[in-house]
């Protein structure tokens, strides 16, 4: 059985004959006679439960299984053709579907939830999302016009019995649980008998002719597309709504597409109870449980005649035993006191409040006061509130707070807090205002802090740069400040010595390097150089004897650009140059690019002196210190001429002092061997 209707068709209308050789024993007589065996509803229920059994056993395979075939079932039913009284009225007899238990999964395990009717408007029923999807427009075939004209019957065609049928009503449509009983009316046969065998379930056929046949008011009729009932009598949605290409223009079907869909009779929504989620769906969601693996499982009618009080309409409490009530209510009290505190829990941020009067403006950036306030006021604060309830919560903190409060989000950067945007609309919260746990918020007055104008945005995001000068050794005074200042060169002199002093200063991203040099108190032509980071590896390297650091200076043009065009970031060098400094070793120009050598670069240099074989003092382990070639020989001499780099002296390098003279740039050092082999022959 592929729907509701075949089954109680076979079960209430289809005799089962007694003839021939199968006959019927009377209880009455006791003989053989003929008969005919049927069953009839003698008296229906106010509500109809009906399993589908979806679940079986295949005792071939020794196994259950789950049904997941097609099985529809109507929203409306007739159940007069099953009764055994059947001169009642036709509301005696009408059910109308309230409730679906759906099945999702097999028969070993699964989750169920269902689908109800809201018949005492209880719900706030809202429209579901749904995918509009575009609509083709079918032509009707011209022989289905001309039959839905003129029905022509042939009784051992189904399409064109059902077609006379449905267009001999008044209605121009059928109920689909009565076009059964109809065609037998017609013909004399039901469909099982004469039509199933070939053409499959009555339901399979109307599907698989869907350019014939229609299903409207919810699919509970049956009506022919070149013939769609009258809106007077069956009034159908727009998307039941039959096209005929032949009457309607291109506009009228456009028109129809965009029509809304109209409103739901009160009482007629449904909900989907999954668990404790409860969504909206519509009646033709239903539809989609007839097969697959969730579908429906059991069925729920109720009477047509059956009509709510009007005290029950809207009152959740209707007929409910008061001690139920007090129950309800105390569990909704300690539900809404857990939700309260979920809540509160879940959307309370830590905040930490940076207070103006504890900072001061320094190298571009707000810097603390005292080192006891860097990490500002702690506050823990619901994101939920507004910014104007923070606001008031900080002012009564702040009791000696005078004149207006900003609040301004901030960050801490390696050169000191940086301001962004300000909190202006008091009415939005702070999770639309984007504060999360661990922001930084300054409070001020919005335009000063200690004297100073504080510039704000990622604009003015200030850049902590090491500045870097030459220091010549003359000033033997030289002190650290807070680790700022430092200099380089003179561990290794005892009297001090040239080298550089780097200082940590921070400008703001914006600044232009012209502004940078003017902050720096430098003349205007002061050279600044960046670091230059292009060479090969080992090459210039701070970690290498007799090596140097090269500086890339900057044209004049770059004297406007900004610090954020340039690409400076924090920790960059930056080395400040007067023109008289080239005229100290230190310094080298060669193009663009400045060479500084500093006794620094060199003060990790060790050179062993190694006396002639002989003299007094020669111990074993500083002979095995000399470095010698793989024949057993010493490497060949340095040239004079060469600087200490170009010569490769590195680190821990052994010079021996050999007599003779060294050997210029243009001549060769040679080992040979004269008379007998190589390895052991005289020099």
């Amino acid at each position: 059985m592929s729907s509701l209707e075949d089954a109680l068709w076979s079960m209430f209308v289809e005799e089962e004959l007694f003839e021939g050789n199968n006959l019927y024993r009377c209880a009455q007589c006791d003989r053989l006679v003929t008969a005919a065996k049927s069953a009839k509803l003698k008296k229906l229920p106010p509500f109809m439960t009906m399993s589908l059994l979806r679940f079986s056993f295949d005792f071939a395979k020794c196994e259950r299984y789950k049904e997941t075939g097609r099985y529809s079932f109507p929203f409306t039913i007739n159940l007069q053709p099953f009764c055994e009284q059947t001169d009642g009225e036709d509301s005696d007899y009408s059910y109308e579907l309230f409730s679906v238990i759906i099945h999702k999964g097999g028969c070993y395990g699964g989750h169920y939830h269902v689908y109800i009717r809201d018949i005492d408007q209880l719900g706030q029923w809202e429209p579901p999302e749904e995918e509009c999807k575009p609509k083709t427009q079918k032509k009707v075939k011209e022989e289905v016009k001309k039959e839905a004209c003129e029905p022509k019957l042939q009784e051992d065609d189904p399409l064109s019995v059902l077609t006379a049928i449905i267009s001999q009503e008044p209605s121009k449509s059928v109920l689909l649980d009565q076009l059964g009983q109809k065609l037998m009316d017609k013909i004399g046969s039901s469909w099982g008998k004469k039509f199933r065998k070939h053409y499959g379930p009555i339901g399979k056929f109307l599907q698989s002719h869907s350019d014939v046949f229609m299903l409207v008011s919810s699919g509970t009729r049956v009506a022919l597309k070149a013939n769609p009932p009258s809106p007077v009598t069956e009034p159908t949605t727009q998307a039941e709504q039959p096209t005929n290409n032949d009457t309607s223009t291109p506009l009228d079907h456009r028109a129809a597409e965009h029509q809304p869909e109209p409103e739901q009779e009160q009482g007629s929504h449904w909900f989907d109870l999954n668990d404790s989620a409860v969504t909206s769906i519509r009646e033709s969601d239903i539809e989609k449980q007839f097969q697959g693996k969730e579908s429906a499982y059991m069925l729920f009618y109720r009477k047509t005649q059956l009509h709510r009080p009007s005290e029950a309409l809207k009152n959740p409490q209707y007929k409910v035993p008061l001690h139920l009530i007090q129950m309800a209510q105390e569990e909704n009290i300690k539900l809404q006191h857990m939700r309260e505190e979920f809540e509160a829990t879940n959307n309370t941020v830590e905040l930490r409040l940076h207070l103006a009067p504890s900072y001061r403006l320094e190298n571009g950036a707000l810097q603390p006061i005292s080192k006891e306030q860097n990490g500002g006021t702690a506050l823990s604060f619901d994101r939920r509130k507004t910014v104007g309830d923070l606001r008031l919560a900080i002012y009564q903190m702040q009791e000696l707070w005078e004149g207006d409060m900003a609040l301004t989000v901030a960050k801490s950067l390696p050169a000191g807090l940086h301001l962004y945007n300000t909190l202006t609309d008091d009415g939005v919260s702070l999770y639309s205002a984007g504060i999360h746990t661990n922001s930084d918020l300054f409070v001020w007055n919005g335009r000063e802090v200690c004297g100073a104008t504080i510039l704000t945005g990622a604009e003015w995001e200030p850049v902590l740069l090491t500045v870097v000068r030459p220091f010549l050794g003359e000033d033997g005074n030289l002190e650290m400040e807070d680790g700022v200042e430092r200099e380089e060169g003179r561990g290794e002199f005892e009297n001090g010595g040239p080298g550089l002093k780097r200082e940590a200063r921070g400008f703001a991203g914006a600044a232009t390097l012209g502004e940078v040099r003017e902050a720096l108190g430098e003349p205007k032509e002061s050279l600044l150089c960046q670091e230059h980071k292009g060479g090969k590896k080992g090459e210039h390297g701070a970690g290498e004897g007799g090596g140097a650091s090269g500086w890339r200076l900057f044209p004049p043009t770059d004297m406007q650009r900004t610090l954020k065009e340039l690409s400076l970031k924090d920790g960059d060098a930056l080395l400040v140059l007067e023109p008289q400094s080239f005229d100290s070793s230190m310094f080298a120009l060669n193009g663009d690019v400045v060479t500084v050598t500093t006794p620094s670069d060199c003060r990790w240099l060790q050179v062993d002196f190694q006396p002639p074989e002989g003299e007094v003092g020669e111990k074993e382990e500083e002979r095995r210190k000399i470095k010698v070639d793989c024949t057993g020989k010493l490497l060949p001499p340095v040239c004079e001429e060469l600087s200490v780099r170009d010569a490769g002296v590195r680190l821990m390098t052994t010079l021996t002092l050999c007599p003779g003279n060294a050997p210029k740039p243009s001549q060769l050092f040679l080992n040979f061997s004269v008379g007998t082999a190589p390895s052991a022959g005289t020099r």
